[in-house]
């Protein structure tokens, strides 16, 4: 059995909805964000840092875009995965790749963007600015080939990453699907799926 540790609205939602398209058994664990849990939680995942995923071997795994890559393969029989060393699996793990470096990395710099600067708060809103722009140019890039799926016309677990990052945009959805219009129907697809309505009804408790 998996153990996944995550919070709602993290970056868990996305590994959460992988292992439920795939059927495997799995315990969902909510970690809180007090000093004592977060303490706790460094023991599990030295980073204190939500999701982590522990392998029904025990090993423990850190990062989400690596855990659903992991996972993909892991579960071949899986509609969300894509048979590993084919020319579909080889463009999976381009965007996932695209997805974590450059939609992740543009959206922590809108949510923290104190946090990229010695100076602090005094840069925060230029910070904030520029990585809502690289935000959506980034989301725009991917939604251009977007048929409707990530992948064409098969759908895989990086149609609901993509989903779970779009949600995070923290202006108007208008204003992003203005710049990504494919991005809106994706997500329509993607919110519809069984396994997408169980976990997102999990994290709004």
């Amino acid at each position: 059995m998996y153990k996944l540790y995550g919070r709602p609205g993290s970056g868990s939602l996305a590994v959460q909805v992988a292992l439920e398209e795939m059927g495997a058994l799995y315990e969902r664990i909510w970690v809180g964000r007090d000093a004592a849990d977060v303490a706790k939680f460094r023991e599990i995942n030295p980073t204190g840092r939500v999701p982590a995923l522990s392998l029904p071997d025990g090993t423990v795994m850190f990062e989400s875009a690596a855990m659903l890559i992991h996972l993909a393969p892991a579960h071949p029989e899986s509609a969300a995965a894509a048979p590993s060393g084919s020319s579909r699996h080889a463009t999976f793990l381009q965007w996932m790749v695209f997805l974590s470096a450059n939609v992740y990395e543009a959206a922590l710099r809108m949510y923290y963007s104190e946090r990229y600067s010695a100076r602090g708060a005094a840069d925060a809103e230029a910070i904030r600015q520029k990585g809502t722009a690289d935000f959506r140019d980034h989301i725009s890039l991917i939604s251009r080939g977007l048929g409707p799926y990530v992948m064409g016309s098969a759908y895989s677990i990086a149609d609901v990453y993509l989903y779970m990052l779009g949600s995070w945009y923290t202006g108007e959805k208008s204003e992003l699907y203005s710049q990504a219009p494919k991005l809106a129907a994706l997500g329509k697809l993607v919110a519809a799926r069984p396994a997408v309505v169980k976990v997102e009804a999990d994290h709004a408790q």
